[in-house]
Protein backbone atom coordinates (compact mmCIF):
# COMPACT_ATOMS: atom_id res chain seq x y z
CA UNK A 1 0.00 0.00 0.00
CA UNK A 2 2.37 2.21 0.66
CA UNK A 3 4.93 1.53 -2.67
CA UNK A 4 1.40 2.55 -4.37
CA UNK A 5 1.04 5.37 -2.54
CA UNK A 6 4.33 6.74 -3.02
CA UNK A 7 4.35 5.41 -6.89
CA UNK A 8 1.15 7.64 -7.17
CA UNK A 9 2.96 10.56 -5.72
CA UNK A 10 5.44 10.29 -8.15
CA UNK A 11 3.63 10.02 -10.79
CA UNK A 12 1.94 12.97 -9.85
CA UNK A 13 5.15 14.85 -9.92
CA UNK A 14 6.00 13.58 -13.32
CA UNK A 15 3.18 14.47 -14.82
CA UNK A 16 4.04 17.77 -13.70
CA UNK A 17 0.89 18.20 -11.45
CA UNK A 18 1.19 20.95 -8.82
CA UNK A 19 1.82 20.08 -5.22
CA UNK A 20 -1.17 21.59 -2.82
CA UNK A 21 0.04 24.27 -0.95
CA UNK A 22 -1.88 26.45 1.76
CA UNK A 23 -4.49 26.00 4.84
CA UNK A 24 -8.48 24.81 4.03
CA UNK A 25 -10.72 25.82 6.62
CA UNK A 26 -10.61 23.98 9.65
CA UNK A 27 -6.48 23.91 9.67
CA UNK A 28 -4.11 25.24 12.28
CA UNK A 29 -2.34 27.62 10.74
CA UNK A 30 1.74 27.94 11.85
CA UNK A 31 2.44 31.06 13.72
CA UNK A 32 4.72 33.53 11.81
CA UNK A 33 7.60 36.28 12.39
CA UNK A 34 7.93 38.90 10.23
CA UNK A 35 9.02 42.56 10.24
CA UNK A 36 6.57 45.09 10.23
CA UNK A 37 7.11 48.82 8.98
CA UNK A 38 8.18 50.24 12.58
CA UNK A 39 11.22 47.53 12.32
CA UNK A 40 10.05 45.60 14.97
CA UNK A 41 9.18 41.46 14.21
CA UNK A 42 5.87 40.66 15.15
CA UNK A 43 4.10 37.30 15.57
CA UNK A 44 0.28 36.33 15.95
CA UNK A 45 1.49 35.32 19.51
CA UNK A 46 2.43 38.74 20.76
CA UNK A 47 -1.50 39.26 20.62
CA UNK A 48 -2.06 37.97 24.06
CA UNK A 49 -5.70 39.36 24.52
CA UNK A 50 -6.53 38.52 20.86
CA UNK A 51 -9.50 36.16 20.35
CA UNK A 52 -8.52 36.03 16.81
CA UNK A 53 -7.07 37.66 13.78
CA UNK A 54 -7.66 38.89 10.36
CA UNK A 55 -5.15 37.97 8.34
CA UNK A 56 -4.72 39.65 4.96
CA UNK A 57 -2.43 38.96 2.31
CA UNK A 58 -2.26 42.64 0.78
CA UNK A 59 0.22 45.31 -1.44
CA UNK A 60 0.95 48.60 -2.09
CA UNK A 61 0.31 48.39 -6.14
CA UNK A 62 -2.89 46.17 -6.99
CA UNK A 63 -5.81 48.11 -8.25
CA UNK A 64 -8.04 45.32 -6.01
CA UNK A 65 -6.20 46.43 -2.93
CA UNK A 66 -6.41 50.21 -2.98
CA UNK A 67 -9.64 49.86 -3.49
CA UNK A 68 -10.35 47.92 -0.39
CA UNK A 69 -7.38 49.68 1.32
CA UNK A 70 -10.08 52.09 3.00
CA UNK A 71 -11.89 49.34 3.85
CA UNK A 72 -9.15 46.94 5.39
CA UNK A 73 -8.34 50.30 8.03
CA UNK A 74 -12.28 50.12 8.39
CA UNK A 75 -12.24 46.88 9.73
CA UNK A 76 -9.31 47.09 11.92
CA UNK A 77 -11.37 50.23 13.55
CA UNK A 78 -14.41 47.76 13.89
CA UNK A 79 -12.73 44.48 15.46
CA UNK A 80 -9.33 45.34 16.73
CA UNK A 81 -10.59 46.73 19.70
CA UNK A 82 -12.78 43.33 20.34
CA UNK A 83 -10.21 41.07 19.71
CA UNK A 84 -10.19 40.62 16.21
CA UNK A 85 -7.04 43.05 14.60
CA UNK A 86 -6.10 43.11 11.19
CA UNK A 87 -2.62 41.71 10.34
CA UNK A 88 -1.67 42.46 6.90
CA UNK A 89 1.12 40.90 5.03
CA UNK A 90 2.54 41.99 1.73
CA UNK A 91 4.92 39.00 0.13
CA UNK A 92 5.08 40.53 -3.43
CA UNK A 93 8.59 40.26 -5.14
CA UNK A 94 9.94 44.18 -4.98
CA UNK A 95 12.53 43.27 -7.82
CA UNK A 96 8.97 42.32 -9.92
CA UNK A 97 6.62 45.19 -8.17
CA UNK A 98 9.43 48.21 -7.21
CA UNK A 99 6.21 49.95 -5.40
CA UNK A 100 5.76 46.95 -3.08
CA UNK A 101 9.65 47.71 -1.49
CA UNK A 102 9.70 47.73 1.90
CA UNK A 103 10.73 51.29 1.71
CA UNK A 104 6.93 51.90 0.05
CA UNK A 105 5.69 49.49 2.55
CA UNK A 106 6.45 52.06 5.08
CA UNK A 107 5.64 55.11 3.04
CA UNK A 108 2.36 53.61 2.42
CA UNK A 109 1.66 52.48 6.40
CA UNK A 110 2.70 56.00 7.21
CA UNK A 111 0.16 57.76 4.48
CA UNK A 112 -2.44 56.17 5.46
CA UNK A 113 -2.08 56.12 9.05
CA UNK A 114 -2.52 52.27 9.43
CA UNK A 115 -3.10 51.34 12.54
CA UNK A 116 -2.08 47.90 12.38
CA UNK A 117 0.80 45.65 11.51
CA UNK A 118 1.94 45.79 7.75
CA UNK A 119 4.58 43.01 7.51
CA UNK A 120 6.85 42.24 4.52
CA UNK A 121 7.12 38.62 4.03
CA UNK A 122 10.58 38.74 2.37
CA UNK A 123 10.92 35.48 1.66
CA UNK A 124 7.03 34.52 0.83
CA UNK A 125 6.62 31.14 2.63
CA UNK A 126 4.06 32.40 4.93
CA UNK A 127 2.06 33.43 1.63
CA UNK A 128 2.87 30.23 0.41
CA UNK A 129 2.26 28.34 3.80
CA UNK A 130 -1.02 29.84 3.53
CA UNK A 131 -2.12 29.19 0.35
CA UNK A 132 -1.97 33.24 -0.78
CA UNK A 133 -2.69 33.65 -4.13
CA UNK A 134 -4.00 37.30 -4.42
CA UNK A 135 -4.13 41.09 -3.10
CA UNK A 136 -6.08 40.96 -1.15
CA UNK A 137 -6.77 37.59 0.32
CA UNK A 138 -8.03 37.18 3.63
CA UNK A 139 -7.93 34.40 6.16
CA UNK A 140 -10.18 34.68 9.92
CA UNK A 141 -8.22 33.28 12.13
CA UNK A 142 -9.48 32.22 15.78
CA UNK A 143 -7.42 32.94 19.01
CA UNK A 144 -5.86 29.33 18.40
CA UNK A 145 -5.24 29.94 15.18
CA UNK A 146 -7.67 27.60 13.58
CA UNK A 147 -8.41 28.74 9.75
CA UNK A 148 -12.31 29.76 9.94
CA UNK A 149 -12.62 31.78 7.09
CA UNK A 150 -10.81 31.98 3.57
CA UNK A 151 -11.69 34.32 0.46
CA UNK A 152 -12.82 37.89 -0.31
CA UNK A 153 -13.30 40.90 2.23
CA UNK A 154 -16.66 41.11 0.61
CA UNK A 155 -18.64 40.71 -2.94
CA UNK A 156 -17.73 43.98 -4.38
CA UNK A 157 -13.97 44.63 -5.44
CA UNK A 158 -14.11 47.21 -6.81
CA UNK A 159 -16.87 49.41 -5.09
CA UNK A 160 -17.52 50.00 -1.61
CA UNK A 161 -20.99 51.25 -2.07
CA UNK A 162 -22.00 48.37 -4.13
CA UNK A 163 -21.19 45.80 -1.45
CA UNK A 164 -24.39 43.67 -0.44
CA UNK A 165 -22.13 40.96 1.98
CA UNK A 166 -19.64 41.73 4.07
CA UNK A 167 -18.06 38.09 4.32
CA UNK A 168 -15.33 39.10 6.83
CA UNK A 169 -17.37 40.82 8.77
CA UNK A 170 -20.29 38.33 9.08
CA UNK A 171 -18.04 35.64 9.59
CA UNK A 172 -15.84 37.76 12.68
CA UNK A 173 -19.59 38.35 14.22
CA UNK A 174 -20.23 34.71 13.66
CA UNK A 175 -16.70 33.78 15.70
CA UNK A 176 -17.66 36.45 18.28
CA UNK A 177 -21.16 35.25 18.81
CA UNK A 178 -19.81 31.68 19.56
CA UNK A 179 -21.37 30.37 16.18
CA UNK A 180 -20.02 28.36 12.79
CA UNK A 181 -19.13 31.01 10.21
CA UNK A 182 -21.81 30.29 7.49
CA UNK A 183 -19.83 31.45 5.01
CA UNK A 184 -16.48 29.60 5.50
CA UNK A 185 -14.86 30.08 1.56
CA UNK A 186 -15.05 32.39 -0.82
CA UNK A 187 -13.11 33.54 -4.27
CA UNK A 188 -10.62 36.13 -3.70
CA UNK A 189 -11.15 38.83 -6.14
CA UNK A 190 -7.18 40.41 -6.88
CA UNK A 191 -4.18 40.44 -8.38
CA UNK A 192 -2.14 38.12 -8.48
CA UNK A 193 0.89 38.02 -5.85
CA UNK A 194 4.02 38.86 -7.60
CA UNK A 195 6.53 35.37 -7.04
CA UNK A 196 10.24 35.00 -7.16
CA UNK A 197 11.61 33.75 -9.92
CA UNK A 198 12.58 29.89 -9.07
Amino acid sequence: MKALFLSLIMALLWAGAPIKEGYEVGDTAADFKLKNVDGKMVSLGDYKNAKGFIVIFDCNTCPYSKAYNERIIALNKKYASVGYPVVAINSNDPSKSSGDSFEEMVRVAKEKGYEFPYLVDESQTVAKSFGATNTPHVFVLTKDLKVAYIGAIDDSARKAEAVTKKYVETAVDELLAGKKVSTSKTKAIGCGIKWKSV
